[in-house]
This record gives C-alpha cells, sequence and structure tokens, in this order.
C-alpha cells in the first residue's frame, strides 16, 4: 500500500510539473506573474527555465529549456530537459512554429513564414539531438508522434500567452516534421508552410528517384558528373590513403561505417545526389570536373559537394537521432547508379543501419508513413508545400487529394534543397503569400499586393541551408 501512494503521489508531482497532451503541462493553470514583463511571463509556465537571454534590435530573444516527458503516453516514467528559442515581437503579433527537425540553432533568425507575417517564433530543437536527449536513451521513444506531442505540449504552455494565430513551418525535415505534428494534432495550428519535405510513403519502392536522376538538368551535366563519379572510384586508392591520412591528422575516426574505404564508397555514391540537393545547377554544371582533372582538384570538388568530414564518426554522430528514424519510420532514397556497378566494393552500404551503432536496435515500421500520406490527402487543410524542380527530395513530394481544403502545392523552377517562397513564379509568389498572411489572421494588404510585411534583415534573414549528405534531408 506504502508502494503504492508513493507512486501516486509522484504521478501527480510530475503531472504538475509537466503535464501530457490536452492536459497542457500545467502551464494553463498556473498564475500569471504579477510582472507583465516578457520574460517573467514565460518563466511562469511549470517546467520553463532560461539557459539565457541575447540582445537582438527590434526583439527579445530567449534561449530556453523545457521539461518533456520521455513517454508522453506514460508521463511518469521520467522527463527530458527540451530546448528552444523564442524570439518575441509582441504578445499581439501572430506566432510561427518552427523546427529544423535537428538541433536548433542559438542564434536569433527568423524562418520566412515569420518575415511574412512579422511575427513571434517559437523554435524548437527535435528530441534525442543532443542536448535534448534523455539519459539514458530509450530509442524506443524518438518516433514522430512523440515529437509531435512534444509540439503540441510546448504550443499549449505558449498560447496562454501568444493567444493570436499560429503557423507551424520548417524546411526538409523541418517540413515534414511540421506534418506529421498537423496529424497528429490538426487544430493546433491555423496554417503549416513545408518545405522541400520528403514523403516516403513506401521505403522499398523508390523509383522516382532513377526516374528523377535520368531527367534532371541537362544530358551533358548528367554525363559529366557520371564520368566525374566513375572516376572517383577509379582513384580509389590514392583517395582513400589521402581520405585515411587526411582523418588521422583531424583527429577523425571511421568506427561506424569500419573504414575509411568503406566510409569512401558511401561518399561518391552520394555525389550526384548531393550535387542537385545543393548547388546550383546554371553555375555549378559547367564547373564538373573531367576526369582527366587532378588528385587534388578532384578532391576539392568532391569535399565542395560531399564534405569529406561528413561521413567520419564526428560528422554523423550529432545526426544519430535521424538516422534512426529514416531506418525506423521515416524512409529512406534508394537509386542505383549502374555507371558504378562494377567499382563497387560494399553494394547497399548506403543505408541507415550503416550510420546507426549497432548496439541502438532498429526495426521498421511501414505502417507510419503511409498514415501520414492519407490524411494529407484526405484532410490537410490550410497547408502549403513547396517543393524544388532539381531537388533530389522532391522525387517523392506530399500530394494533395481531393479530401484537402484550402491547401497549395507550389514548385521552384530550377530549385534545390533552398527552395522558398520568395523563389516562385511571381503569380505563385503572391498566392503563396497571400494565403499565409491570411491563415495567420492578418489583414489583406490595402493594395493589393501581397508582400512580406517585415522589412529584411540581413542579420535575421539570411538563409542557411543545413549542408548534410544524401541520407538527410
Amino acid at each position: 500500500m506504502r508502494k503504492a501512494i508513493r507512486w501516486l503521489l509522484s504521478l501527480v508531482v510530475l503531472i504538475g510539473t509537466v503535464g501530457v497532451g490536452g492536459a497542457s503541462a500545467g502551464a494553463a493553470t498556473a498564475a500569471e506573474p504579477k510582472s507583465k514583463d516578457i520574460k517573467d511571463r514565460i518563466l511562469a509556465i511549470p517546467g520553463m527555465s532560461l539557459i539565457e537571454e541575447k540582445p537582438v534590435d527590434g526583439y527579445r530573444y530567449f534561449v530556453l529549456n523545457y521539461t518533456q516527458p520521455i513517454d508522453h503516453r506514460h508521463p511518469a516514467k521520467g522527463t527530458f530537459q527540451q530546448r528552444l528559442t523564442l524570439l518575441h515581437k509582441s504578445v499581439d503579433r501572430p506566432t510561427v512554429f518552427f523546427t529544423s527537425g535537428y538541433n536548433v540553432s542559438t542564434t536569433a533568425s527568423r524562418s520566412e513564414p515569420t518575415k511574412i507575417i512579422d511575427g513571434n517564433q517559437v523554435s524548437l530543437e527535435y528530441r534525442y539531438f543532443t542536448p535534448s536527449r534523455p539519459t539514458p536513451t530509450d530509442w524506443k521513444k524518438l518516433d514522430i508522434q512523440q515529437a509531435a506531442s512534444d509540439q503540441h505540449r510546448l504550443f499549449k504552455a505558449l498560447h496562454r500567452i501568444y493567444d493570436r494565430n499560429w503557423i507551424a513551418t520548417g524546411g526538409s525535415k523541418g517540413g515534414m516534421t511540421a506534418t506529421y505534428y498537423r496529424r497528429f494534432f490538426p487544430h493546433d495550428m491555423d496554417g503549416t508552410v513545408a518545405y522541400v519535405a520528403p514523403n516516403d510513403v513506401r521505403n522499398d519502392e523508390d523509383s522516382a528517384y532513377d526516374k528523377f536522376f535520368a531527367t534532371v538538368g541537362t544530358a551533358q551535366c548528367r554525363a559529366d558528373l557520371a564520368a566525374i563519379e566513375r572516376e572517383a572510384l577509379v582513384r580509389r586508392e590514392e583517395m582513400v590513403d589521402r581520405f585515411r591520412k587526411w582523418a588521422e591528422k583531424e583527429g577523425k575516426t571511421f568506427t561506424t561505417v569500419g573504414s575509411a574505404d568503406r566510409a569512401y564508397e558511401v561518399m561518391v555514391t552520394d555525389l550526384v545526389f548531393g550535387f542537385w540537393q545543393y548547388q546550383p545547377a546554371e553555375t555549378a554544371c559547367p564547373q564538373v570536373p573531367a576526369p582527366t582533372v587532378s588528385t587534388d582538384a578532384l578532391w576539392a570538388w568532391m569535399d565542395e559537394v560531399g564534405g569529406f568530414a561528413s561521413y567520419t564518426d564526428q560528422g554523423m554522430a550529432p545526426y544519430t537521432p535521424y538516422y534512426y528514424q529514416a531506418g525506423t519510420q521515416l524512409g529512406e532514397p534508394g537509386y542505383g547508379y549502374p555507371q558504378l556497378s562494377d567499382l563497387l566494393k560494399y553494394p547497399g552500404i548506403n543505408n541507415s543501419r550503416t550510420f546507426v551503432p549497432k548496439d541502438i536496435p532498429m526495426r521498421f515500421d511501414a505502417r507510419a508513413m503511409p498514415d501520414i500520406d492519407r490524411w494529407v490527402r484526405h484532410h490537410a487543410n490550410k497547408m502549403m508545400f513547396v517543393n524544388g524542380q532539381y531537388d533530389p527530395w522532391s522525387s517523392e513530394h506530399f500530394e494533395l487529394g481531393r479530401g484537402a481544403r484550402d491547401s497549395y502545392l507550389f514548385t521552384v523552377p530550377g530549385g534545390n534543397h533552398g527552395s522558398n517562397i520568395a523563389k516562385l513564379k511571381e503569380a505563385d509568389r503572391t498566392k503563396a503569400t497571400a494565403e499565409l498572411l491570411e491563415w495567420a489572421g492578418l489583414p489583406a494588404p490595402a493594395n493589393g499586393k501581397a508582400t512580406p510585411q517585415a522589412p529584411y534583415d540581413k542579420k535575421l534573414d539570411k538563409q542557411e541551408i543545413r549542408r548534410m549528405p544524401l541520407l538527410r534531408p
């Protein structure tokens, strides 16, 4: 009986501190602080703590921790600290809920929707990306519904202060995250803008990628890329030797992948993907090296396109949570490279299992992505998907069905993984901007021209494209 009483008291204390789901984390019942200073109001939320406040012109900018359950289904089983940032404009402005799907940056910046609606921005670190990782780490609690529940709890906690309209957004894995959040909590947000978000409905069916690489860009550019990829493997011995020596000098290792040789082969098979993902085709295609290029020039080009450091333990370890999710729910791209087949020593090595330490078990859930896909096709409401024509990740993108309402699919002509609303054709750009302003609860522009409401700020609005190899969207 005493054990039962102690367990019950522990549960009451935990729920009072962190809450769960629609219980609003105890924040909805917290008394308003006497001070009206925004920092005091935020820190009055149970479970919220300040890491630091940084000066930002025109805003208050806070780096915070928020106490979250490790398992939202069983909140009594422990908590962890989840890092977030808050760019505060005014409680009278709408708010953007941003996530990259990875670590949160603690340098202030504005996402494109934040600039367009001139609002506040809450940026949340994805669970299990350090330092937002429980210790000990139960990897089974890293799934899309738990992550969506993190967002839901934080939204409920902050909505009492920021009670105007909210817009969810993110690019790449962040766009996927924003979409999954709407699927599990469809009524939290007033709109969603998902940039370059892949939608791998069936992980074992990736013919869309083969079609993409067979038709993207010009025939000359595709041929040049195929030739230099092959040359990179023809010169494997000298390039791997150089890779190994570079790694020793830089203190890099290859324990997870297994060797510098294995890591090098993965990098080479990634090159064409990385090229189209990040390089501006118009200027980058003429710069693809010829097979006769010097070893120094080959190394420099490969480092620019793929990044040798990304294929070491130190480059991969920060992204273990992503690789784990790719191999358990999200799926990952698979495509052929017949021009390399006779030179490969480790066929099939380029997959998420290679990049996750072997002591972390992985089992794929084939139901997760079809569920998301069905929901978007039949229930999407006030959702916008922006893709790039030349972005490999857009090969498998979200589609809108008959059940979708007030939702849109846009494509940037010639756009890569940095595609956004500003790069759309004028008509699409105007339409997308007008819809976003409406979702944010803002009046239509008096002059009839839908443009961003906040002026450009070179410190806050510099677009940052996260540089990642193939398996990281």
